[in-house]
């Protein structure tokens, strides 16, 4: 049985001190409601709900980039987690589970919330709990001999040895809908704040014998509410952690885990080598015994094996093939797709190009909109000048062909298998295969002659 999911994230988020809304700060690039949203999407849901209030229209803007339907209610007075929920069920069937998740709480795990949705599928109330080794002033868990909850007491409410309890409650649960309706609209806002709590319906379910099940999550991190920036920056680490960890254990070595950022999904084969300060952004894939050098950022690409990025070398949507060697500060940009063994060296910035087996450009050189041959050899200060102005125009340079020093290739052009093209020349036409092409005026040389400084000085 898949669960209605609602997702609470209608708070101001004061404590962030942001003009965003605090579910709309990234963790790993990516918002954290997206990310619990996504991860709630694992269960396959019948439907999702978000409760949004404080920069609902920030947050509904921001929800065009995620895939199936989202229903957002408003909660426009906030009356605290109870009211939220009460709210959302409004537009949930009374069959089936309800799952209630929160969209500051971005590294909770598929298998937690399976296992939660699981036991309300037995007819029990379900709660995610942790053990915290300083559980500080969280809401304590009460249970009963059976092992059941029985009650969430508040700190400010707890007698020494209730404050000694280290279980707490996490917020998250799942319960029969028709229940937890029923719940809700049985407690009271008795409180100092004069909200309704969720955590009343315990005491609730108890009176009306059914079970509260607690499923203890493995790692206390997992529940991490984010409420500043602090807590933001402490969740990057503590994800970005988990993602060398799992790299680490499938054969991939890193200098340093603690200075890498994987913001979205890195898949790499064994025996892969990244240094300090990468970036890794989107889906990117590295085949085996790949090696990234310090300073590194990769976006949306698939490099080969065997393939050596060095420092500071920008990669966005590109296709790297296998034993190549890229940079140190090359850029390869959107639409560049290399065959085996090429060479782009430092400064090189390559755009919409393909280049052959075997091709290098080793130095400050712009290659955009060409289609480059195997073997093709591409001089220091080479550049494709592709753009007239208003159109893109193609550069296609044959196999085995040679491009000399501070070349200038004018496009629309076509250079033919094993020709050469002069160093310092502008080519603007057609060069045919095993022909030689040169562009550059006549060299002149005039005796005698003064620069414009040595002819201000008084002659002796």
């Amino acid at each position: 049985m898949t669960p209605n999911v609602i997702i609470l994230a209608a708070g101001k988020g004061s404590r962030m001190k942001s003009n965003i809304p605090k579910v709309l700060h990234p963790v790993a690039g990516e918002p954290m409601l997206h990310r619990v949203i996504k991860t709630a999407a694992q269960l396959a849901p019948k439907e999702m709900h978000l409760v949004l209030g404080h920069g609902i229209d920030q947050i509904e803007a921001s929800l065009s980039a995620l895939d199936g339907p989202l229903n957002t209610v408003l909660q426009a007075e906030q009356l605290g987690t109870g009211h939220a929920v009460k709210i959302a069920l409004a537009h949930v069937p009374d069959d089936g589970i309800s799952l209630v998740l929160y969209g500051d709480v971005p590294l909770i795990t598929h298998g937690t919330l399976a296992e939660c949705v699981a036991a309300a599928q037995l007819g029990h109330l379900s709660i995610v709990t942790a053990e915290f080794s300083d559980p500080a002033q969280l809401g304590r868990i009460a249970r009963n001999d059976a092992g059941y909850i029985e009650a969430i007491i508040e700190y400010k409410d707890a007698s020494d040895d209730e404050r000694a309890i280290t279980e707490i409650n996490s917020g998250i649960l799942a319960a029969p809908t028709h229940l937890l309706r029923n719940w809700l609209n049985r407690i009271e806002p008795n409180n100092t704040q004069g909200e309704y709590y969720l955590t009343d319906i315990v005491g609730l379910a108890v009176a009306d014998g059914v079970a509260v099940h607690g499923i203890v999550v493995a790692d206390e991190n997992e529940v991490m509410g984010v409420n500043d920036r602090a807590q933001l920056a402490e969740a990057e680490r503590l994800f970005q952690g988990q993602q060398t960890a799992s790299l680490m254990a499938a054969g991939v070595s890193f200098a340093d885990p603690a200075r890498v950022d994987i913001r979205g999904s890195l898949s790499c084969g064994i025996d892969c080598f990244i240094d300090i300060n990468t970036v890794f952004i989107g889906d990117v894939s590295l085949g085996e015994g790949v090696t990234v050098g310090p300073g590194v950022v990769v976006e949306d690409s698939t490099i080969g094996g065997g393939v050596h990025i060095k420092a500071h070398t920008v990669i966005e949507g590109a296709t790297i093939g296998e034993d190549c060697q890229l940079g140190p500060f090359a850029r390869i940009r959107p639409g560049s797709n290399f065959a085996a063994g090429v060479k782009i060296g430092n400064f090189v910035e390559t755009k919409k190009a393909s280049l052959g087996k075997g091709a290098k450009a080793s130095h400050l050189t712009y290659l955009g909109d060409a289609t480059i041959g195997p073997e093709v050899n591409i001089g220091a200060g080479t550049v494709t000048c592709n753009y007239d102005g208003v159109d893109k125009h193609q550069t296609t340079i044959g196999k085995g062909a040679f491009i000399g020093t501070n070349s200038t290739l004018v496009a629309p052009l076509k250079i033919g298998d094993d020709a050469f093209v002069a160093a310092g020349s502008t080519v603007t036409s057609t060069v045919e295969p095993e022909s030689l092409a040169v562009g550059r005026a006549r060299q002149r040389t005039i005796s005698k002659w003064l620069s414009p400084m040595r002819r201000r000085k008084p002659q002796e």
